[in-house]
């Protein structure tokens, strides 16, 4: 039996588990979403945006789709992936399955951060106003998780409030008895002038294959700020396909940081659209790949309203027989008037091997904007190489400042101390070489 059939099965048995137990709007959209990856299937090459994206390999494997595995995992293994030095909510998921004694949350006056598996009873009218609002579920994929969607971080933040402390979110595969296929969701709902910020993880440490299909819904309020910081350096055994819809209000201003370090296949999906005037959105990536592997980001700005800006700097670092794809597009509405939006693509590629294919769009229908995009590929600079070895910097080091310098663009709006020393220090193990963090000025 193909994945396919397994998970139509799979889903009948659910439908059957849960009734009485979920609100009917939700069997309802699970039905729904079903109706439409069942129609539809996995993505193939075949469809424009996923032609570089081959997924026939990572869906050809016999997954364990049911949570029947171990939840048990020590807190020294957790701890080794989170931003250390920093008090913070921590919401910690073993083999999709949310561990509150890993986790660290909290449901105050002002907000809570919990576990999304509670609110699908209907209880919370906020899970009832904003779930399966933001998500295309026409979209195969997101659908396929709309439909299975059980576990995931919940977050609520009330007018006027500020998270006093970062929000870790860390997703631990574990078991190494067979294959594992998950499906989480996130939702996040910042309400207006509401400010957090949030780190989303997705560590493997099994042998086993591990495919995680995520898909992210964020409300952004007006004059709310919005942050959100993903790291993906996971295992050669692991498929991620992750899938984030943010929607901002007037005055608002959201950032997605995007580091990607690791994982056989990568999808990034990321989805931004404007509801109110004068908002801002940064998109940040940095990919740094080697051996067979690919990450592939594909970005959708939709500028609805006026005098709004976006930003998307992704940079790539691409080693041995890797791949990245970039695919980004910037819809500019008719009504969009003084919109500004700029989209830069720039990659290295280290051997002849090594390959991007790189796709930046703009599709504007206003007269009165600013918009500009552009991508480059390139190699390192032999003239600074060598400039830097004729003062005694080896090589190795040599070449490692100047990938640093490159991508330390994608760093600077990462204003916690901690967490961005973390991510420099995951820069200098994958090139493995020792860089003293106040030599970067980054």
């Amino acid at each position: 039996m193909n994945l396919k059939d397994k998970l139509i099965n799979s889903f009948e048995n659910l439908v059957q588990s849960s009734n009485g137990s979920e609100a009917e709007h939700v069997g309802t959209k699970r039905t729904e979403s079903m109706a439409v990856f069942t129609a539809q299937g996995f993505p193939s090459m075949k469809d424009e945006e996923w032609k570089y994206t081959p997924l026939n390999k990572s869906i050809k494997r016999d997954y364990q789709l049911e949570s029947q595995f171990s939840t048990d995992v020590k807190s020294s293994e957790v701890d080794s992936f989170l931003c250390s030095g920093i008090d913070s909510y921590k919401l910690v998921f073993v083999n999709g399955v949310f561990s509150s004694a890993l986790s660290n949350t909290t449901s105050q006056e002002n907000f809570f951060v919990t576990n999304l598996k509670d609110a699908f009873s209907g209880d919370s009218e906020i899970f009832n106003e904003y779930f399966g609002k933001l998500a295309d579920t026409q979209q195969s994929m997101v659908a396929l998780n709309t439909a299975f969607a059980k576990e995931g971080a919940f977050i609520y933040v009330k007018a006027g409030s500020v998270v006093d402390k970062l929000i870790q979110i860390i997703y631990i595969n574990n078991d190494n008895s067979e294959a594992q296929l998950s499906q989480v969701r996130n939702l996040f709902v910042v309400e207006d002038r509401a400010e957090v910020q949030i780190l989303e993880r997705h560590q493997s440490l099994t042998d086993e294959y591990v495919f995680t299909n995520v898909v992210t819904e964020t409300s952004v309020g007006n004059e709310a700020h919005f942050k959100h910081f993903k790291v993906q350096n996971n295992l050669d055994q692991t498929t991620l396909v992750d899938s984030t819809f943010v929607q901002q209000g007037a005055k608002s201003s959201s950032l997605v940081d995007t580091f990607a370090f690791g994982g056989d296949l990568t999808r990034n999906n990321l989805h931004f659209e404007f509801s109110g005037e004068y908002a801002e959105a940064n998109m940040d990536a940095i990919t740094l790949l080697k051996g067979d592997t690919i990450v592939d980001h594909h970005t959708f700005v939709d500028h609805a309203v006026p005098n709004c800006q976006s930003n998307q700097l992704y940079k790539g670092i691409y080693d041995e027989k890797s791949k990245g794809v970039f695919n980004g597009k910037v819809m500019v509405r008719k009504d969009a008037q003084k919109t500004n939006a700029f989209q830069q693509n720039n990659n290295l590629l280290l051997t002849d091997l090594a390959a991007i294919d790189t796709k930046p769009q703009l599709e504007i229908f206003a007269d009165d904007v600013a918009c500009s995009h552009g991508c480059t590929i390139g190699q390192l600079d032999d003239e600074a190489l060598f400039y830097m070895q004729s003062r005694g910097i080896p090589i190795k080091e040599a070449k490692a400042f100047l990938m640093f310098a490159f991508a330390g663009d994608t760093l600077k709006n990462i204003t916690i101390p901690e967490l961005k020393a973390q991510l420099i220090n995951l820069v200098a193990q994958k090139l493995n070489v020792n860089l003293e963090l106040n030599e970067l000025n980054i």
